[in-house]
C-alpha cells in the first residue's frame, strides 16, 4: 500500500531502504538524461573498460538521444587522428555554438538603433562586467569561424570527399560557407562605428551592379538610399534571426548526410572506386563514447584556451569613432573575407567582377562533384583537381591583396601625411597631433625649417630667414607664399586675423609639440620624391577658453604624378608643374627668364580640448 495516495519515492524507500532507493533513483535519472547509459556504464567508459552490459549501452544514446543521434556510434580507426579531417568540421560546429552563446550574452546590452548602438558598445566595453572580453571573444570567434569553414571546404576538395555519394553534402557545406560569411558581414555593422559603416557600405554597394534590379536590391539591403536606422535594423535581424535559422537548419542537414554516408576515409585507405565508409570492420571500430567524445572535448578546451589567451593579451575588437555618413575614412575597405571581391572590382566592369564573377565562382564550386568524374580519390590520380585547388587559393590571395587600399589606389603624399598625424582614434592608434597635452599646445606659428639650421646658425635665425623668404612677394607673382597659405587657411575657416603674424621657435617647455613637428618633418623627407623642396608648419591658435585649434600645413613644388608615381625627365630631374598665365596661357617666367614652378599647399586641422586625454 502506497504511503501517499499515489506511487512515490517514499514507497521505494519503504521497500528497498533509503540508500538503495536513492542510488537506483539517481541511476534511473542519469540513464534518462544520457538516453541509455547508467552510472556504471559511464564509469566503465571513463576508465576505458569494456562495457559489462549487452547490447553495448554506449550505442544506445545514438539511437534514442536527440543530440547524439546526429553523431555516428563509432568511427573508422583511420578517421580518429588529426589527418585527414584535422577536426575542422567539429571546430566549425563548435564555433556555431560558441558564437550563439557569446552573441546572446551581448544581445542583453545592445539596441539596434543608430542613436543608441554606439553608446551600447561603449557601455559594454566600460561598464558591463567582462563586456570587452565577451565582445573580443565573439568578434575573434566570428573571424575564426570564417577561416575554419573555408579550410574545411578546402580539405574536402583536396581529399576528394565530395565524390559520389556525397555531392549534396558538399553542396550543403558550400551553403554553410556562404551563410557564415554573411553572418560575419551582417554583424560587422552592429557596432555602428566608422569602420563598420564604411566597410559595410562598400560591401553592400556591390548590389548596385546587379542589372535591372540593382537599385531595388540595394534599397532592400540598406533600407534607404544610405545606411541608417532601417539598414541597421535589417542587418541586426538578419544577424540574430534569419541567418542563424538557416545556419542551424543546414548544419543539421549536413550532419544528417554525414551520418547517412559516413566519414570518407583517407584516399589511400580505400580501393579505387569503392566507398567503404559505412562498412567498418569490428577490429577497426573506435566508439564515439568515450574515445571520440573525450578527444572532441579536448579540442574544444584547447581552442577555447587559445582564444582566451589571445583576447586577454593580444587581441581586442576595434571600435572607432561614431559612424558618420558625411566623413569617409582614408583607406576604407570591405571586411577582409570580401577583399577578393573588392580586388576583382579593380580589374574592370563592376557588374562582371562584382556580381557575375563571384556568382560564377560559387556555381563552379557547387558543380565540382559533377565535373570531377574520376573514380579515384588518390592524390596521384587527381593532379588536375589539386592544381585547380592551389590555383584557387593563389588567385583568391592575389585578389585579396589587390583589394587592399594600397593597391592601385593612389592617395597623394600630402594627404597621407596629414591624415597620419591628425587621424582620429582607430585600431588602438591615434594621430600624433591629438596626443599633445593642452598646456604644451602653446599658441604660435612654427615651421619644420627650425630643424634645418646651417652650421653656426641659430634656430631663431633659421626661422627668421625662412619667414623672410615666404613673406617676400616675387616680381613675377601677385602675392607671397605666406599670403597664399593664409588664403587657403581661410578656406578651412581659420580667419586671417587669428593667424600669428610671425613664425616662432617651439618653446622649450613644449617637448610634445616639438615631437609632432619633428614627425611632420620626417614624413615630408620620407616622401621627398613626391614633395620636393617641401616644408611644413604648425599653427596653434586659441579657439575657446578650453579649446585650441591646431592647423598643419605642407607646401611643396608641384611635380607630375601618374598612378601615384612622380615622373622624371630623361636627365633625371623631376617633371615640374609650372605656373600658367591666365591671360596668355603661357608659363610664368621669373626674372631670369625661367618658368616658375607651381607651389602647392595642403592643410588639415584638429581641435584640442583641455580635457583631452589621448596623451595619457
Amino acid at each position: 500500500m502506497s504511503i501517499l495516495p499515489f506511487p512515490s519515492f517514499l514507497d521505494d524507500v519503504k521497500e528497498k531502504g533509503l540508500r538503495k532507493a536513492v542510488v537506483e533513483g539517481v541511476n534511473e535519472t542519469v540513464e534518462r538524461i544520457t538516453a541509455g547509459m547508467n552510472i556504471q556504464d559511464i564509469r566503465e567508459a571513463m576508465r576505458g573498460d569494456a562495457p559489462s552490459r549487452r547490447p553495448n549501452p554506449r550505442l544506445q544514446p545514438h539511437a534514442d538521444g536527440f543530440w547524439m543521434h546526429m553523431r555516428p556510434g563509432y568511427y573508422h580507426q583511420d578517421m580518429t587522428g588529426v589527418y585527414p579531417t584535422f577536426r575542422l568540421g567539429w571546430l566549425s560546429t563548435y564555433f556555431v555554438v560558441f558564437e550563439t552563446i557569446t552573441g546572446l550574452l551581448l544581445m542583453f546590452w545592445y539596441t539596434p538603433s543608430p542613436e543608441i548602438a554606439y553608446g551600447n558598445m561603449l557601455n559594454i566595453l566600460s561598464n558591463v562586467p567582462l563586456g570587452q572580453f565577451m565582445r573580443d571573444m565573439h568578434r575573434l570567434g566570428a573571424e575564426a569561424m570564417v577561416i575554419i569553414v573555408a579550410l574545411h571546404m578546402m580539405r574536402t576538395w583536396i581529399t576528394g570527399s565530395y565524390k559520389k555519394p556525397r555531392q549534396f553534402t558538399w553542396f550543403t557545406g558550400l551553403l554553410l560557407l556562404v551563410i557564415t560569411g554573411l553572418l560575419s558581414f551582417t554583424g560587422y555593422l552592429l557596432p555602428w562605428d566608422q569602420l563598420a559603416l564604411w566597410a559595410v557600405t562598400i560591401g553592400a554597394s556591390m548590389a548596385e551592379a546587379t542589372p535591372v534590379i540593382g537599385e531595388q536590391v540595394n534599397l532592400i539591403v540598406r533600407g534607404a538610399p544610405e545606411l541608417g536606422a532601417n539598414g541597421l535594423l535589417r542587418f541586426y535581424l538578419l544577424h540574430v534571426l534569419a541567418l542563424p535559422l538557416f545556419l542551424f537548419i543546414f548544419t543539421g542537414v549536413h550532419y544528417y548526410k554525414v551520418i547517412i554516408h559516413g566519414h570518407s576515409l583517407p584516399p589511400q585507405a580505400e580501393n579505387i572506386g569503392e566507398d567503404t565508409a559505412k562498412r567498418v570492420p569490428l577490429d577497426k571500430r573506435v566508439y564515439f563514447i568515450p574515445d571520440i567524445l573525450s578527444n572532441e572535448i579536448l579540442w574544444i578546451a584547447v581552442t577555447t584556451l587559445i582564444m582566451t589567451v589571445l583576447c586577454i593579451w593580444f587581441y581586442h575588437a576595434p571600435l572607432e569613432n561614431h559612424a558618420d555618413p558625411q566623413v569617409t575614412p582614408l583607406g576604407t575597405t570591405a571586411p577582409w573575407y570580401f577583399l577578393w571581391i573588392q580586388g576583382a572590382l579593380k580589374l574592370g566592369d563592376k557588374f562582371f567582377w562584382g556580381i557575375f564573377f563571384p556568382t560564377a565562382a560559387l556555381g563552379l564550386l557547387a558543380a565540382i562533384p559533377y565535373l570531377d568524374v574520376t573514380p579515384s580519390r588518390r592524390y596521384a590520380h587527381r593532379r588536375w583537381m589539386l592544381t585547380a585547388a592551389m590555383f584557387l587559393v593563389s588567385f583568391a590571395t592575389v585578389l585579396s591583396y589587390m583589394g587592399l587600399p594600397e593597391f592601385a589606389v593612389a592617395t597623394s603624399a600630402e594627404t597621407e601625411i596629414l591624415h597620419e598625424i591628425t587621424k582620429e582614434p582607430a585600431h588602438n592608434a591615434v594621430g600624433a597631433a591629438r596626443t599633445i597635452p593642452f598646456d604644451q599646445a602653446v599658441p604660435g606659428m612654427y615651421t619644420t625649417e627650425q630643424l634645418h639650421t646651417l652650421e653656426g646658425q641659430s634656430t631663431r635665425d633659421a626661422v627668421a630667414q625662412f619667414e623672410e623668404e615666404i613673406t617676400t612677394v616675387p616680381m613675377y607673382a601677385s602675392e607671397s607664399v605666406f599670403n597664399t597659405m593664409v588664403t587657403d587657411l581661410g578656406v578651412a575657416h581659420l580667419p586671417a586675423g587669428q593667424i600669428p603674424s610671425r613664425f616662432s621657435v617651439v618653446p622649450g617647455d613644449a617637448p610634445e609639440l616639438l615631437a609632432v613637428l619633428e614627425e611632420l618633418d620626417e614624413e615630408i623627407e620620407h616622401r621627398a620624391s613626391e614633395l620636393p623642396n617641401a616644408w611644413g608648419a604648425m599653427i596653434v591658435v586659441p579657439w575657446q577658453d578650453n579649446l585650441r585649434r591646431i592647423d598643419l600645413v605642407i607646401s611643396w613644388d608641384t611635380v607630375v604624378i601618374e598612378a601615384g608615381v612622380p615622373q622624371y625627365n630623361a636627365d633625371g630631374t623631376p617633371q615640374y608643374v609650372y605656373q600658367i598665365d591666365e591671360e596668355t596661357g603661357e608659363p610664368v617666367l621669373n626674372e631670369l627668364g625661367e618658368p616658375v614652378i607651381h607651389r602647392s599647399i595642403a592643410t588639415a586641422h584638429i581641435y584640442l580640448h583641455e580635457d583631452s586625454a589621448y596623451f595619457d
